[in-house]
């Protein structure tokens, strides 16, 4: 059966989850997850462009895992974003 407009109107104001605001998120949460994002990706490119001689010469391969690891930390942190 079908409730009156009075009824849902009392149930919305006493329930407290339908009363909380989502805050917006602080202004280090979005640079920290771009700047993550951005590195990752700069890792990434640098280890291409120098043919394997840097960020870290000795890993090798390590460097792609590397740069797309701290690259996922930032799309991670988007989950929260709102």
């Amino acid at each position: 059966m079908p409730e009156s407009k009075t009824r849902r109107q009392a149930r919305r104001q006493v329930d407290p989850a339908a009363s909380t605001e989502r805050k917006p998120l602080p202004l280090w949460y979005k640079i920290i997850m771009f700047g993550t994002m951005i590195l990752g990706l700069l890792w990434v490119v640098t280890y291409y462009i120098t043919q394997a001689m840097f960020p870290i010469m000795n890993i090798g391969g390590w460097n792609i895992v590397i740069g797309f690891g701290i690259a996922m930390v930032g799309f991670f942190m988007t989950t929260r974003w709102h």
